[in-house]
């Protein structure tokens, strides 16, 4: 069975409770895409996933979409399918859409909510979106320019130190009124990344064995929420 060693784990009734239960995924690359795949194999059954990213050969260091087969497709249906191959039964929907705060999207459909996108307004936009809806959200924060996959934790947001967008997002959402938010950040200090040899707009460098682990950080946290786990 498939979810055989996940039951003996677990219990009938906590994976019945996932089979039921409906995720929404913000963003499906180095973390997203890691959490995707820890929600479809722990036997999530239904699961949006939102991104309107395609797969750049850029990516195919650190995202599990990236193949050389899948450059230039859109990320969230090269995930989708990943997915359907993983458990045929899984309801995925692939929301090809750069959420922003005039999307129209309901939030409450969803008994949980993974933000890992890495644009600040989407980031603000969500976390307000799941508090209006009673929503349970983790944000996952800045992975670029870290090389220790050790050094993250789960905390909540006015607890953050050392992480340049955990700083942005704690005051920008205390402006809104939240100033409480689980969420998984680093406590590595940033790398200060070598310049682009190319000319391009400086972007965060980023390595194989980091972001993956944040989501999969963010994927056990949503998991355990769903089915009732307290974190010791």
């Amino acid at each position: 069975m498939r979810f055989e060693r996940e039951i003996m784990l677990i219990g009938d009734e906590a994976a019945e409770r996932l089979r039921a239960s409906r995720v929404a995924l913000f963003g499906v690359g180095g973390v997203g895409g890691a959490a995707a795949e820890a929600l479809a194999r722990g036997g999530v059954g239904n699961i949006d996933l939102i991104d309107n990213d395609t797969v750049s050969v850029t990516n195919i260091n650190r995202q599990l979409c990236a193949l050389e087969s899948t450059v230039g497709l859109p990320k969230a249906r090269v995930v989708a399918d990943r997915l359907r191959d993983i458990n045929p039964d899984i309801s995925v929907c692939a929301l090809e859409i750069f959420f922003m705060p005039d999307t129209e999207l309901d939030f409450s459909r969803y008994d949980y909510v993974i933000d890992a996108v890495d644009t600040v307004t989407a980031k603000i936009e969500i976390a307000v979106r799941a508090a209006a809806a009673g929503v349970p959200v983790i944000s996952c924060m800045g992975t670029g320019n870290k090389l220790d996959p050790s050094a993250f934790v789960v905390e909540d947001l006015a607890g953050t130190s050392v992480c340049p967008l955990a700083r942005v997002m704690r005051r920008e959402l205390k402006q809104r009124g939240i100033e409480h938010m689980k969420v998984v950040y680093s406590k590595e200090e940033p790398i200060k990344p070598s310049a682009v040899s190319d000319g391009r707009k400086a972007v965060p460098a980023s390595i194989s064995f980091v972001p993956p682990v944040a989501g999969f950080i963010a994927a056990g946290e949503a998991i355990r929420d769903i089915i009732g786990i307290k974190r010791r």
